[in-house]
């Protein structure tokens, strides 16, 4: 299937890289924001799934993979970024797929954009509540006190060796997943792989969503959302899917519960996944099988 990719400047300078898989002729397209934040993009699997359907853009968040940048983030920046991709796409509307962050940064879109959001399915996010409670009891339970000791030590150094940074990141990873032997060998692979981490920008956008977390805006949010909208995520997630049913709620929306599955679910159940998505997608663009 034909690939294109490019290299987009924006208004401040940054140039961010995309790339879209698919006829870019077809209109509205599908676009994916991936998470972190601080990552590249790392949804490639999930393009492939729904590339078929409409078209599907990616693009690495300034300041990750090879989209260049230094300086300080922000929610406004961020969604500033995929309104100006938008416009260099030729895209007046699209329909937004957000993974985890980028479930957040959708979500955040949509408040400022929603004339231009067609869909939004929100993968794995965004949390609301207390849910990082949770979230810290389930990873202590998924750990052996000697992981829990070795990931404390190495976040605790000021430098960390390029090894010393994949072990890290595998471990604060490997719980993500339902399946923890599984679950290592994809947090190991995604450790070499999504980087290198921008921790700057994960401490900037953590800092602004904890002074100003989305819950505070539900009520404008649910006014703001397209008629097709949704919540997708896994029943084995560390985040307590909960959290999730709480915003579903909130939003009145659908969720769509994946069994057996973590906070990237199309690893661990792709073709629960891919049924979900392309069913959501052929709904949004209105194209057959």
């Amino acid at each position: 299937m034909r690939e294109a990719r490019g290299l987009t400047p924006v208004s401040d300078g940054a140039r961010l890289r995309w790339s879209a898989l698919g006829d870019t002729s077809r209109q509205p397209p599908v676009v994916l924001l991936h998470g972190g934040p601080g990552l590249p993009d790392y949804l490639g699997e999930v393009a492939a799934m729904v590339a078929d359907l409409a078209p599907v853009y990616r693009y690495d968040q300034r300041g990750t993979g090879g989209s260049p940048w230094r300086g300080r983030h922000s929610v406004a920046r961020h969604v500033a970024d995929l309104a100006e991709l938008l416009d260099a796409w030729g895209v007046p509307q699209a329909v937004l797929i957000g993974h985890s962050y980028g479930a957040s940064l959708a979500s955040r879109f949509c408040l400022r954009h929603a004339e231009r959001v067609a869909a939004v399915l929100l993968m794995s996010g965004p949390f609301v509540g207390d849910w990082r409670t949770g979230d810290r009891a389930e990873r202590t339970r998924r750990m052996t006190a000697a992981q829990r000791a070795r990931l404390c030590a190495l976040e605790e150094l000021p430098h960390r060796m390029e090894e010393q940074e994949v072990e890290l990141l595998t471990l604060a990873w490997f719980t993500d997943h339902a399946d923890p032997e599984r679950g290592w060998d994809w947090a190991a692979r995604a450790a070499r792989r999504r980087r290198p981490v921008n921790w700057a920008m994960n401490r900037d956008l953590g800092e602004e969503g904890r002074a100003d977390p989305l819950d505070g805006h539900l009520a404008e949010l649910r006014a703001c959302l397209p008629a097709r909208a949704e919540l997708l995520g896994g029943a084995a997630d560390p985040r307590p899917l909960s959290a999730l049913a709480a915003l579903a709620r909130r939003l009145a929306v659908p969720l769509a519960r994946i069994e057996r599955a973590g906070h990237e679910p199309w690893l661990e159940r792709p073709a629960a996944v891919r049924a979900h998505v392309r069913r959501f997608v052929r709904g949004a663009v209105g194209s057959g099988e």
